[in-house]
């Protein structure tokens, strides 16, 4: 019979030391150890944290969908049962329990692993929800203030796993109880590491729970009102590290700008899209064909992930014929897809389908090394797993039917599935888990490692954008100006910018443009599945 995870274990005589649990961090503020739930065995739920976390990275060939749907365990019910998962959601089932998962989370999840974020917000997706009153007790154990956040050396793993779990916590109880729950001393907390701008991972991750609590309004305000008592706001100062050479100052200047388009609005301040300068700017990622919460830049050049779901982007401009190709600097070393997909590639974010993942794209992931096309990987041999500052070359010759992906100039071998299924019509895609960012070079600037044995475009010397098209404005002006807009009878019903040409079929509806219904799967009149697309004159 196998050890009840529940049960006190007896610790072994050769233990000369144990494994870091709720005890540490109590230890660590100098108070003795709470005694929560004492039939917990706290090495016993740090282990399954860590096969938990073990077991994420060895589903190489699985698809996105398989690590990040909300529907975990479900998905798994036919297929190899995530017991580490299972296991720690029954413990977490209980109030004392939850805290220890969580304790854990804290204490195990190592530092340099690219997946360790992304695992706390898997654990959080699928455990039960907890109460006010449990996060409070919570916060009140790991002794958050700004004290903890001034006083002597950071460590940095704990306190940068302590503000992904704060992040998790306002997205799951988003509404009063995560008003609730963010304490002033929380709010100190989070803030300080803003201020002090010390180490940049946890500045980052304490920029992003201030985000996830301000999705509630009343936090958003209690939040403007804090960081204008600080004599400097230090967003402000923060947005300008945006274009720094370390990546994860970079990381933390792309977010704070976002949240100062975004969020934390400041009067007097022009926002980022009406001071940047497009001018040599032809091609961009299409912010009106994105998934939801997929931030862009205000140049549309760099995109970043902090939500739980697999986001996606494609470019703005399209390839028919020809040899072309752009490049991307990785900004992080965990799972992104990126590569080239068409109008018909379907982005499924809350079930985590993106690029690579349909007969229409393709991709490459570089974090677990693999080649996406239908959902279905190829391991890429003898490559190391990227990290930050390296770039993913994408090169397709339409003529010659070929893909080939490089990193830093070393080529891998060429795709040619994608074309059994399409043969114009790609342009360059990203999907991206959460916390990861990168950017991209359509051909504005100089490339690092170009194609050298044949000919080749570049996107930005043939794309044609508006000043207008150019202006990527926050996701919330641009919603602002859709209620606004008049809509003119002869458009699309669902997206109402392109005039109606398709007719689906079996069903034989009609009035979508073929924009909207190369996104779709079903009739939404009907729900019928649609087998055809045909096209009728404008």
């Amino acid at each position: 019979m196998g050890t009840c995870w529940c049960k006190h274990k007896e610790p072994d005589e050769s233990d000369t030391e144990s494994p870091p649990g709720l005890d540490t961090i109590s230890l660590a503020s100098g108070e003795p150890p709470p005694h929560l739930c004492r039939h917990i065995d706290s090495r016993l739920v740090d282990q399954l944290v860590l096969e938990m976390l073990s077991l994420i990275a060895s589903f190489v060939d699985k698809t996105m969908s398989t690590l990040i749907r909300h529907c975990w365990l479900r998905r798994f019910s036919d297929e190899e049962s995530p017991v580490p998962l299972v296991k720690l959601h029954v413990i977490a089932d209980k109030e004392d329990g939850w805290i220890q998962v969580v304790s854990s989370l804290v204490n195990v999840i190592p530092l340099e692993d690219p997946l360790g974020p992304s695992a706390i917000t898997i654990v959080f997706d699928d455990c039960p929800l907890p109460s006010k009153e449990a996060v409070i007790k919570l916060t009140k154990y790991l002794r958050l203030n700004k004290h903890r956040a001034l006083k002597g050396p950071v460590n940095v793993r704990v306190e940068r796993n302590i503000c992904v779990v704060l992040g998790c916590i306002a997205e799951k109880l988003a509404g009063p109880n995560s008003v609730a729950v963010l304490t002033d001393d929380t709010l100190d907390y989070l803030i300080t590491f803003l201020t002090m701008r010390r180490e940049p991972c946890v500045v980052l991750f304490a920029l992003i729970a201030l985000e996830k609590f301000a999705h509630t309004t009343e936090n958003k305000m209690t939040i403007r009102r804090r960081l204008d008592k600080e004599r400097d706001n230090p967003l402000l100062v923060l947005e300008l590290l945006a274009e720094n050479e370390n990546y994860l100052w970079r990381q933390v200047g792309f977010c704070a700008k976002w949240a100062l388009d975004n969020q934390f609005v400041i009067e007097g301040r022009k926002l980022s899209y009406e001071s940047v300068d497009m001018s040599g700017i032809n091609v961009l990622l299409n912010t009106r064909d994105v998934s939801e919460y997929l931030k862009i830049s205000c140049n549309g050049l760099e995109a970043r992930c902090d939500s739980y779901s697999f986001e996606s982007v494609r470019c703005t401009f399209q390839v028919d014929a020809g040899c072309w190709y752009y490049e991307c600097t990785v900004m992080t070393p965990g799972v992104m897809q990126i590569g080239w997909a068409t109008k018909n590639s379907h982005f499924l974010n809350h079930e985590g389908y993106g690029i690579g993942d349909d007969l229409f794209s393709l991709s490459y992931d570089g974090c677990r090394k693999l080649i996406w096309h239908k959902a279905k990987p190829t391991t890429v041999r003898n490559m190391p797993e990227w990290q930050p500052g390296d770039v993913l070359g994408c090169l397709i010759d339409i003529e010659r039917k070929e893909a080939i992906f490089s990193i830093n100039g070393q080529r891998m071998r060429p795709c040619k599935e994608i074309f059994e299924t399409t043969q114009f019509g790609f342009f360059a895609a990203a999907s991206f888990m959460a916390f990861q960012q990168c950017r991209f070079n359509f051909g504005h600037e100089q490339f690092q490692f170009p194609p050298t044995d044949r000919p080749f475009s570049t996107f930005n010397e043939h794309g044609d954008l508006t000043d207008e098209q150019k202006k990527v404005v926050p996701r919330r002006i641009y919603l602002e100006q859709l209620r606004c807009a008049s809509l003119r009878e002869d458009t699309c019903t669902l997206c109402f910018d392109e005039p109606p040409s398709c007719v689906l079929e079996p069903c034989m509806h009609r009035g979508f443009c073929s924009v909207c219904t190369g996104l779709l799967k079903e009739c939404p009149l009907c729900r019928a599945e649609i087998l055809n697309i045909r096209r009728e004159p404008t």
